[in-house]
């Protein structure tokens, strides 16, 4: 985490975090962010048998989107994160993995979710360049940078319990198909799961990042580059899930 948090502060980004009240954390933004990515507000609530995840930044929330390259090698990608305390067997994964994050996500060169066609276009395979939603699982690799994150990477020859939508990449990541509602200033998507009230208490941040394909492809595939904001200030998970 501290990768996260170094990065944030070299570039001035660092958000004065307000106090929480209730689910909500409340930031002052920065200023020196792109409005589309510098956090006003984040929430995760329950409400019925889903989790709803909700960022709140200046301007123009999913306007911002990576230019596209022309192959995966390299590929660079950005998210609206929300990280929390949840234990990554919740979504699927073995328990105690790692950093269960959900995120919102959008990378033109290559496409990450086989099962859905976000684009309704009859093809599966060509929807990178629209906004999409995963779980990941976060993890330190000096390999990215020193003290950097990544996505989780599966060893080679490794067979670990891995959700059903799996996107069958080598790393901790589900691609569920969860439709992202993005307009004006807000991120919002719902999430169903199948014991809601297991996720109540647990805690959640709010982070705008960009991450990249490792070019060699894997060990590390996809390693966290960029923060442009962190809604507590200093990942500290303030939120609660209510």
């Amino acid at each position: 985490m501290m990768r996260l948090l170094s990065t944030a502060a070299a570039a001035g980004l660092m958000a004065m975090a307000l106090p929480v009240y209730g689910h909500e954390i409340k930031a002052t933004g920065s200023g020196k962010v792109q409005p589309a990515f510098d956090i006003v507000t984040a929430e995760v609530k329950a409400d019925g048998q889903a989790l709803v995840f909700r960022m709140d930044v200046k301007k123009g929330a999913g306007t911002a989107k990576p230019a596209k390259t022309g192959k995966t090698s390299g590929a660079p990608v950005f998210a609206y994160v929300w990280p929390t305390s949840l234990d990554t067997s919740m979504v699927g994964f073995e328990p105690n993995q790692g950093i269960l994050a959900f995120t919102v996500t959008i990378h033109p060169d290559f496409d990450d979710t086989p099962l859905f066609d976000e684009n309704a276009d009859g093809n599966v395979k060509n929807d990178g360049g629209r906004w999409h939603s995963h779980w990941v699982v976060l993890g330190p690799d000096d390999a990215c940078g020193k003290g950097a994150l990544k996505v989780k990477d599966i060893p080679e020859g490794a067979m670990p319990k891995l959700p059903k939508t799996w996107p069958g990449l080598p790393i901790l990541v589900d691609s569920p198909g969860y439709s992202p509602a993005m307009g004006g200033n807000r991120v919002e998507v719902r999430v169903p799961l199948d014991d809601v009230g297991m996720a109540k208490g647990a805690k959640f941040d709010a982070v705008t990042s960009a991450l990249r394909v490792n070019a060699n492809m894997h060990a590390p595939l996809l390693c966290v580059t960029d923060v442009f904001a962190v809604a507590s200030g200093d990942l500290s998970l303030p939120g609660k899930v209510e």
